[in-house]
């Protein structure tokens, strides 16, 4: 992973809105054509309508005309290692491939990498529904 995808996602991170929890998220994604798409976590007071750091991501990426999404860096200001929640790992798949490089990264960089297809093996695919 480019340190510019870490970046991205703790320059994110900075910006969520989290006066709750206190739990700020910070989550960036890399399209093949090195596009990146950063987005942090909003919390409003009729939990849980807020939403996710990834959503955010994803949001900015469908606005900025897509494509295919080969890495994605997730940080929280609180805990190493903060993989995306369920519904997230949906989300993420719904644009990514199994093989797609998720970083789960703690305040100094990555922590651990795995793969979407290792996060979420019997994820729905769109294919199935058509």
């Amino acid at each position: 992973m480019s340190h510019d995808l870490f970046e991205a996602a703790k320059a994110a991170m900075s910006k969520a809105y989290a006066p709750y929890s206190k739990f700020r998220v910070g989550a960036a994604l890399r399209t093949e054509d090195g596009r990146v798409f950063a987005g942090a976590n909003v919390e409003i007071a009729s939990y849980p309508e807020g939403w996710c750091a990834e959503t955010t991501a994803l949001g900015h990426y469908i606005m900025g005309g897509g494509g295919k999404i080969v890495e994605i860096a997730v940080l929280a200001e609180r805990m190493a290692k903060c993989s995306p929640c369920g519904g997230c790992r949906q989300r993420l798949a719904e644009f990514c491939r199994p093989e797609t490089k998720l970083y789960l990264c703690d305040n100094a960089g990555v922590a651990e990498t795995v793969t979407m297809g290792e996060m979420l093996p019997y994820g729905f695919r769109g294919d199935i529904l058509k």
